[in-house]
């Protein structure tokens, strides 16, 4: 996630696989992202450590198995992921392994006992479209570190977006003030079995569109201003996301 932008609007890049077939339903090249300071340091900071981290490809491997090694047990998540776990936030979540941190526990006071969440490193909607309050402004999602210092800007990892929680992953997005999204997964996959047999996955919801109209989501409207592909199936999107006027 990148710092804030400025404006009534947030305009966002997204990127993500497609057809071999290149494609421009606009001739124009898209208009630029006005980053503020803050943000054009936060992302010059982040894509420089980036590029410094691809020159040791042995960390990263290492860094990896280290993730796989130190996965969540599945009796640990019972106490450890209870936000995502709880029966009104469940159907919110496409896998069951996948989850945010955060747990609740009871604290004491004057003889009453209540519920309090923690959150570790979950992102929290507020307001979110589910307003009951044990939903505590849910969505599947988490905020990623990549520098102690905070020196560089935190990212947002979540998971490719349900049918019923497209109207909280825009608010994310504007809520947050991410300018750019980078979609590291298909809608669909494709399976072959002995190849013979072969069956479709959905593994991510069309939250966005690759048409030159409007979408709205709740109470935010989306539109695709410019698109363009290459030959590496690299889409490149320039996305207006608005709030609806209140007439």
């Amino acid at each position: 996630m990148a710092a804030a932008s400025a404006g009534n609007h947030l305009s966002s890049s997204s990127s993500s696989s497609a057809a071999n077939k290149p494609f421009n339903f606009s001739p124009d090249s898209p208009p630029q992202l006005h980053l503020s300071p803050d943000q054009l340091r936060h992302c010059t900071d982040a894509l420089r450590a980036f590029k410094d981290k691809l020159q040791t490809p042995q960390e990263i491997r290492k860094e990896f198995r280290s993730l796989q090694s130190n996965r969540t047990r599945v009796l640990d998540m019972k106490s450890s992921c209870s936000v995502a776990l709880d029966s009104v936030n469940y159907s919110k979540n496409r896998y069951t392994d996948i989850l945010p941190y955060s747990f609740a526990h009871l604290v004491g006071h004057n003889h009453i006992e209540l519920i309090a969440s923690v959150d570790r490193n979950r992102v929290v909607l507020n307001p979110c479209n589910d307003y009951r309050a044990s939903a505590r402004g849910y969505i599947n999602a988490s905020f990623i570190e990549t520098s102690s210092s905070g020196s560089i800007s935190r990212f947002i990892a979540t998971q490719g977006p349900l049918p019923h929680t497209f109207e909280d992953f825009w608010e994310m997005i504007s809520q947050y003030r991410c300018p750019v999204i980078v979609v590291l997964t298909r809608l669909v996959d494709n399976h072959n079995v002995l190849n013979c047999m072969e069956f479709k996955t959905v593994k991510c919801g069309d939250y966005f569109q690759t048409e030159d109209v409007h979408r709205e989501f709740g109470n935010i409207c989306i539109a695709t201003k410019w698109l363009s592909s290459t030959d590496t199936n690299l889409v490149v999107l320039h996305m207006e996301v608005n709030y609806k006027e209140v007439s």
